[in-house]
């Protein structure tokens, strides 16, 4: 029993120190982004010559930043909403209801987590060209609807996994009807997941880079303007912080989206 016990400290220890240098692996050259966006210097040096914000001010006064930011705020909350909406009524059906061929709708549903998105995005283009849409903030919606659709069921599935069931029949046999007692009993209890939804998904389309470059034709969104700006090393530091601002907002947007989705598992746990 000495032997065993004993080994259990140091395994637990052996185990912190990979986790730590697992994340720090992970995410150094992430923290490096917003250190080297206040450099002072056009090239990429270290040590770092100076210390400056000229090139945040020099971002905040870009128009054609500015034009491409609204192109993917719009295509991002069209496809939160539109993915979210989906995603809502397949979880219900597919968690609470008998669907013939679940598994197989379900893996249907996942496929584009597992597809290269070089690969779905040649042939989305494809299939656009084809059925006539025009390649433009349309097209990239429709997309982004695509690939956002597995994350928006996975957090809504998660949430109604944890449903009492006994809820809605009690509705029912009060006298409310289906519709009815989605509104007032099974959407108030699924809020929470549905606003993570809503968040996770539109930080999915928000990053989205190989998806909008086939399909957004002459209306870049803020990756694929990020890219253009690339072939300019004077453009650079400008890139950075750009990248800067973008990676806080979705660290921000992502930690309150997980937040919501831990709030509302809990009173689920607590009904179980």
């Amino acid at each position: 029993m000495t032997p065993r016990s004993s080994s259990a400290p140091h395994s637990g220890r052996a185990l912190f120190v990979y986790a730590v240098a697992y994340v720090a692996f992970l995410y150094s050259p992430v923290v490096l982004l917003p250190l080297f966006s206040f450099n002072d210097s056009v090239f990429i040096t270290f040590p770092l010559t100076g210390f400056t914000t000229r090139w945040y001010r020099e971002m905040a006064a870009d128009r054609a930043m500015h034009a491409a930011l609204w192109n993917t705020l719009k295509v991002g909350s069209v496809a939160a909403l539109g993915s979210t909406i989906l995603g809502l009524l397949a979880a219900k059906a597919l968690s609470k209801g008998r669907v013939p061929g679940r598994s197989v709708v379900l893996a249907f549903a996942n496929l584009p987590l597992f597809v290269p998105e070089i690969v779905l995005g040649i042939a989305l283009l494809l299939l656009v060209t084809t059925v006539g849409v025009p390649l433009s903030l349309v097209s990239v919606t429709i997309g982004h609807l695509l690939i956002c659709l597995p994350f928006a069921l996975a957090v809504l599935m998660a949430r109604f996994e944890g449903f009492d069931a006994s809820l809605e029949e009690a509705s029912r046999d009060l006298g409310e009807n289906g519709w009815m007692t989605f509104w007032r009993v099974t959407f108030p209890l699924v809020l929470p997941g549905v606003v993570a939804s809503l968040l996770l998904t539109f930080i999915v389309s928000f990053d989205d880079f190989m998806i909008a470059f086939f399909l957004s034709g002459t209306e870049a969104t803020l990756p694929v303007y990020i890219w253009g700006e690339l072939r300019f090393p004077a453009r650079l530091p400008r890139v950075l912080a750009l990248g800067s601002a973008i990676l806080v907002g979705s660290a921000v947007v992502i930690v309150l989206a997980e937040w919501l989705r831990r709030a509302g598992a809990q009173p689920a746990r607590a009904e179980a």
